[in-house]
């Protein structure tokens, strides 16, 4: 683990940027930047495209560690370069920011009310990697949408398992077991999922650190327990489907949870703007998302 990082993650204010759409959630990201499908023949074609969309936030001026502890990237962006450094390290010595890899595979099919992650099955591959190319930590996301204590024990369990081997690797994971905003019975999920997650953070050692990003609560300060355990390094929220507007409302509700938001951080970025009408939409954004975070 990278103490400076380590540091900055514990105590600094600011949020994370998730900047790590996979295969199935790119076509979506780049239309909403104003790119649809019919401008691109190909996968590499569709990558290549979403890694300029990606380089022109981070090379944004918008972009500094006064506002952002950290930024998640999809492995395709690990591997490719800004100003030929490879991303995280582009992140880390030009801007100050802390990189991470996101590790899953996507969710497999629903069942017990719950999507859990693909099997990762190139993990330790994936880890030597990330630790190659200077990542503090990783990200993995499944999801629950209904409160069945069988499925959230599940899925709980599999965070945890992936997690423990993640810090074998000396990184930190990102443990994402997101609650479906659209879930009839989200309180009680969350009440579920908190008692799970308390019953395995209750059997790690002091030096297994971890993070989590949750849905934002429907009990203000829901997770102030979490926040506060001595294991947790930080606790952030997704924006789960939320407009900008409203993410940012209800992480106001919860001090000490800070944000960790994809579409709504890139709300309102198109392809053709000027990079004056870019870069001020892009601030405008950051500014609200950091003050929401520091609330």
């Amino acid at each position: 683990m990278n103490e400076k990082q380590a540091e900055i993650m514990r105590n600094n204010q600011g949020f994370v940027a998730a900047l790590d759409q996979s295969g199935g959630s790119t076509p979506k990201a780049l239309a909403a930047y104003g790119i649809p499908k019919k401008r691109y023949d190909s996968e590499e074609e569709m990558f290549d495209l979403v890694h300029s969309m990606r380089k022109r936030i981070i090379s944004s001026p918008a972009f500094t560690s006064k506002h952002i502890l950290a930024t998640i990237l999809f492995e395709q962006t690990m591997d490719r370069t800004i100003e030929d450094l490879y991303t995280g390290d582009f992140l880390w010595e030009k801007k100050g920011i802390v990189p991470i890899l996101k590790v899953d595979k996507g969710l497999a099919e629903e069942a017990k009310g719950v999507q859990l992650m693909k099997p990762i099955t190139d993990l330790d591959s994936k880890l030597d990697r990330a630790v190659q190319r200077n990542m503090f930590g990783t990200k993995m996301r499944s999801v629950i949408k209904n409160a069945n204590l069988d499925g959230i024990r599940t899925i709980v369990e599999q965070q945890f398992e992936y997690g423990k081997k993640i810090i074998d690797a000396g990184l930190v994971p990102i443990l994402e077991p997101e609650i479906d905003i659209k879930s009839p019975d989200k309180a009680e999920s969350e009440d579920l999922m908190k008692a799970e997650i308390l019953r395995h953070l209750d059997h790690l050692s002091e030096n297994e650190v971890l993070m989590f990003k949750l849905s934002i609560p429907d009990k203000d300060g829901f997770y102030n327990d979490l926040i506060e355990h001595p294991v947790v390094m930080r606790v952030v929220a997704l924006s789960g489907g939320y407009s900008r507007q409203e993410a940012v409302h209800l992480l106001k509700r919860n001090p000490g949870l800070i944000a960790s938001f994809s579409r709504a951080l890139v709300e309102g970025l198109h392809v053709h703007q000027s990079e004056e009408e870019f870069n001020a939409m892009l601030k405008s954004s950051i500014e609200e998302i950091y003050n929401a975070s520091i609330t």
